[in-house]
């Protein structure tokens, strides 16, 4: 008998890969959704948000195993960090009750004290961890891929030859199909010798961490044509979220570049170590960067979302 899946954050872009991975390997799935989605055969839309205890306890109802994917990356206040990222993950954690919970932080919950979102991801860590129940936290660096909208900006700078990247920076990378197929693998180990279970693991595509240099070489080959970098130094970054964040508010948007985010890639060492992870013999990274930025670029295109 197939075993059951249940799914927060399956309308977004790591929750689509994960989807799709979990149901490529043969998991019945139960996903949370806000709005009604497409029918899909194996799958199951739940109605309901982090802040609905029904709706959570009908997302796992029969479930074997949940994963916990949704939280919020930019908000307009530290009490919007708080409702997504702490306050969802309780509401999840006591839904699952001693079901397998494995839990999608973030790398900077390492760096608690750069910024309210890092903050926000560790507390909700603490919370994920202190109830009862088998937990297995992963902490990704940032994640780009098919269906990624993060490095759609980045790509159409680069079009003009030059990238803005952080001064003296390392920075470790993942493809979202490489993380969904970690966060399958976990949920399946969480349900039989749960050798990850009360671990927090970083995870990566392996290099450990790139140089602005060596993005901008990435994406250059991606878009077919030479891209330099241009690296900006801390204090910039923070004038540039000040100009991004006054201009959100006139238009009455979230800042793509706000000073919670600034505070966070200014940091010198987003390096990121899988070998924990790797080492369990259930995972390992299938995608390089170069291969995952082409494939990236060529969605953009057939998505029209670049020339």
């Amino acid at each position: 008998m197939a075993r059951t899946l249940a799914i927060t954050g399956g309308t977004g872009f790591v929750g689509g890969h994960t989807l799709e991975r979990a149901l490529g390997r043969g998991w019945k799935v139960r996903a949370l959704a806000r709005r009604p989605q497409a029918a899909r055969e194996g799958l199951l839309w739940v109605p309901g948000s982090l802040t609905d205890p029904a709706a959570l306890d009908d997302l796992v109802a029969g479930a074997d195993a949940v994963i916990h994917i949704a939280g919020v990356t930019n908000a307009a206040s530290r009490a919007g960090f708080e409702e997504g990222n702490i306050l969802g993950t309780a509401h999840v954690r006591r839904a699952a009750g001693g079901r397998p919970l494995v839990h999608v932080s973030s790398l900077s919950a390492r760096e608690p004290q750069l910024s309210t979102y890092g903050w926000s991801k560790l507390m909700g860590e603490q919370v994920a961890r202190g109830a009862a129940g088998p937990v297995t936290v992963v902490r990704p660096p940032a994640v780009y891929g098919p269906g990624d909208r993060e490095f759609l900006e980045l790509m159409r700078t680069a079009r003009s030859g030059f990238i803005p990247m952080p001064k003296g920076s390392v920075a470790a990378m993942i493809h979202g199909a490489d993380l969904a197929e970690a966060l399958v693998a976990l949920a399946e180990d969480a349900c039989g010798p749960a050798r990850a279970t009360g671990r927090i693991l970083e995870i990566d595509d392996g290099a450990g961490g790139y140089t602005p240099a060596q993005v901008a070489d990435a994406i250059g080959s991606a878009l077919g044509r030479r891209v330099r970098h241009v690296e900006v130094s801390a204090p910039t970054l923070r004038l540039a979220a000040m100009g991004d964040t006054a201009w959100a508010r006139l238009k009455g948007e979230l800042p793509r570049i706000s000073r919670d985010r600034a505070a966070y890639m200014a940091h010198p060492d987003w390096s990121a170590d899988s070998g924990a992870l790797r080492s369990l013999g259930i995972w390992k990274p299938g995608i390089t960067l170069s291969e995952g930025m082409a494939e990236t670029a060529r969605w953009y295109r057939a998505q029209g979302l670049l020339p």
